[in-house]
């Protein structure tokens, strides 16, 4: 009776562990071992890493109607079930939809292990059930052990949530893909790069497959995470040595694809990289624009600041392409923002009054290069709530361009030096102070003009999106 009783209170896996380590291991691979070889991550897997998992596993009985994993919690540990059957279930909005059951040899929390990420369901019990408990981190490092399980692994994680359509993984399933071709191809990196999560992205770049590869429209992982503007999965491309330049089938780059869905932090971190190996990439860009017609991504790009007047590979220039193809709208936009004429471009425009374009280009010259507010500033307004008691001052939401030089003077010389559009400060001193920055030089003794060259001396008399011109000295100034 004595013996029954302390044994009541023990469960297996506290019995296992107050044995030699040495025997523990040999009853935990009898017990655990043919089970653990028949779940689908470790097909394929050497012997060697699964005794290394199996040593560390954890067996669990789990009452009937007990929740394992909660939805939304950290991705800590992964269970197979070894008997007993697991629900999974959707919570959203305080109701619950039971999406799939779980039944011996399967195994559950593994996505948000190995996308790095939450938990995207409840797991809980349908029957009494004994689990095979393996943390996160434990399966992270054996997977670093051997090379090629590393890859194993990951290409049965793919194939079967890809087989399974399983919709923990979202819409990773791109159309054009291969559904009995091999895990490898693209449809793995391309899938994981449409959903954004860099850190599976890496695994899958370590693990050995190809950056380069694309579907059947010719779109790179890179297209994909460019277009819909996941910053750190291009990050973790480029860092893998992807080929930045590649195009697929419409002739677009990624960098292409990043202008049109405006996704301008991915754009600036594509077109600094492709800029280091190709001096013509604002040139294409701009001619591609052209060609196209399309304004839209012709004003984009000029407010990134690319030279109006840079070359493509063929030596021409935006507005060469745009004359050649009588796209005026284009043109005049191109002209507008400083571009030169030459004969070439005479003569395929005759029909358009250029003269008048270049007048009017002068004191209504569109502003290419947007401000933004630097730390200074932002440290500059904090400053400023702290003299208020606390109190933040109203921030002016006015918007105006500024440029350097006498209106009159710009006109005469025909001046195409761009603009600057800024947020109107609360001081006038400020409004020089940031002209100063802007287009270096000292602004604290400069006179600030409008368009007609009347002199400003109040920030109050300045309004929304008005031209202000800064002159370095009263000499300049035509009365």
């Amino acid at each position: 009776m004595c013996l029954r009783f302390k044994a009541e209170s023990l469960n297996q896996q506290q019995m296992i562990e107050q044995l030699p380590r040495t025997i523990c291991k040999s009853i935990s691979q009898h017990l655990f071992l043919p089970i653990v070889e028949k779940v689908y991550l470790f097909k394929g897997v050497s012997r060697e890493i699964l005794l290394l998992l199996v040593a560390e596993m954890k067996a669990e009985y789990i009452p009937p109607r007990e929740d394992v994993i909660m939805q939304n919690e950290a991705p800590d540990d992964i269970y197979i079930i070894v008997s007993g059957e697991v629900e999974m279930i959707e919570c959203e909005m305080e109701k619950e939809h039971v999406v799939w059951a779980l039944k011996s040899g399967d195994m559950f929390g593994e996505v948000g292990a190995f996308c790095c990420q939450p938990q995207g369901f409840t797991y809980r019990t349908k029957t009494l059930s004994q689990l095979l408990r393996v943390t996160t981190t434990t399966l992270i490092q054996a997977m670093k052990t051997r090379r090629n399980d590393n890859i194993t692994m990951i290409k049965n994680f793919l194939q079967h949530h890809r087989k399974l359509r399983d919709i923990r993984l979202g819409d990773l399933i791109l159309e054009g893909a291969d559904e009995d071709g091999d895990p490898s191809m693209s449809v793995n990196l391309l899938t994981v790069a449409a959903t954004g999560n860099a850190a599976f992205l890496d695994e899958l770049l370590k693990a050995g497959l190809d950056p380069n590869v694309g579907d059947c429209k010719g779109r790179t992982p890179l297209h994909i995470a460019a277009s819909r503007g996941h910053e750190e999965s291009v990050v973790v491309l480029l860092k893998h040595a992807c080929n930045v330049h590649l195009r697929d089938v419409d002739g677009n780059t990624a960098l292409w694809d990043a202008i049109v869905a405006k996704n301008h932090s991915v754009f600036r971190i594509l077109y600094h990289w492709a800029s280091i190996s190709d001096p013509y990439v604002a040139g294409d860009l701009l001619c591609t624009a052209a060609r196209r017609n399309d304004l839209t991504v012709m004003t984009e790009l000029l407010k990134h600041g690319l030279h109006v007047e840079s070359k493509d590979h063929n030596g021409l220039t935006a507005t060469h392409v745009a004359a050649a193809e009588h796209h005026i709208e284009v043109v005049k936009l191109l002209l507008m923002n400083g571009a030169d004429i030459d004969e070439t471009i005479k003569q395929n425009l005759s029909s358009v009054n250029l003269n008048e374009i270049l007048l009017k280009r002068e004191v209504g010259h569109r502003v290419t290069v947007p401000d933004k507010l630097d730390e200074e500033v932002l440290k500059w307004r904090e400053e400023e709530q702290d003299h208020n008691g606390g109190k933040p001052r109203r921030i002016s939401p006015l918007r105006v361009s500024i440029y350097r030089g006498h209106p009159d003077v710009r006109r005469v010389e025909q001046c195409t030096e761009p603009g600057r559009l800024i947020r109107l400060p609360n001081s006038f001193e400020e409004l020089k102070n940031v002209a100063g920055e802007k287009f270096g030089f000292d602004a604290t003794n400069a006179l600030v003009v409008d368009e007609e060259g009347a002199e400003i001396d109040s920030i109050e008399v300045i309004r929304d999106n008005d031209k202000l011109f800064i002159v370095e000295s009263s000499s300049t100034i035509h009365q």
